[in-house]
């Protein structure tokens, strides 16, 4: 007894395929990099300060000369106030446009996280030569070298030296910012790869 019945019974029903789950919104993300952004305009504002403001006037007792320690003394110093500068208009570039991106709902953020991780990388190289080269002057300045006859100057000028100390400080502190900053760009854009 075969049936030709080509009816559907009523409990029957028919599978459809299952559509891939939403994507989740990553909501604290671009708060983190604004807030990273916010402290390395900081971090590198306050160094430049610090830094600007370093100079310091010796009197000479015996022969009634002064002698000046300043920033512009130092070619690595110019280079570090430069290469700050740099970071705090970039951080605030970056920040506005990160703010832009996280007001805006459904947002392309996968390609401006590309060009912020290149160009993080490359802020973070300058930051961390001008913070190396500044620190090897300040090093020479604070111990001397006897094998070049250099005579340590922060015996003398002091405060000179405790204001390029703190800006060195703080200018390290710009770049471990940046390059946590390079660090979670690539974390983000590691996780948007389609895997097989």
């Amino acid at each position: 007894m075969t049936s030709n019945d080509t009816t559907t019974p009523p409990y029957a029903t028919t599978v459809k395929p299952m559509a891939p789950p939403p994507e989740k919104k990553d909501s604290i993300g671009p708060v983190v990099d604004v807030g990273l952004r916010f402290l390395v305009f900081a971090t590198a504002l306050v160094a430049i300060i610090v830094m600007v403001t370093s100079k310091q006037t010796k009197l000479v007792p015996f022969l009634g000369i002064s002698i000046v320690a300043k920033f512009t003394q130092s070619p690595a110093f110019i280079y570090f106030v430069a290469a700050l500068s740099v970071a705090c208009l970039y951080s605030v570039i970056t920040g506005v446009v990160s703010l832009l991106v996280l007001m805006k709902p459904g947002g392309q953020i996968t390609t401006l996280q590309f060009h912020f991780v290149i160009l993080d990388a490359l802020l973070l190289g300058i930051v961390a030569a001008a913070t190396g080269a500044a620190g090897g002057v300040g090093y020479i300045g604070y111990k001397g070298n006897s094998h070049t006859h250099w005579l340590k100057v922060c015996d003398n000028f002091g405060s000179f030296c405790t204001h390029f100390a703190a800006s060195i400080f703080l200018s390290l502190i710009s770049s471990i910012l940046l390059l946590l900053l390079v660090w979670r760009s690539v974390y983000v854009l590691s996780k948007k790869i389609s895997r097989p």
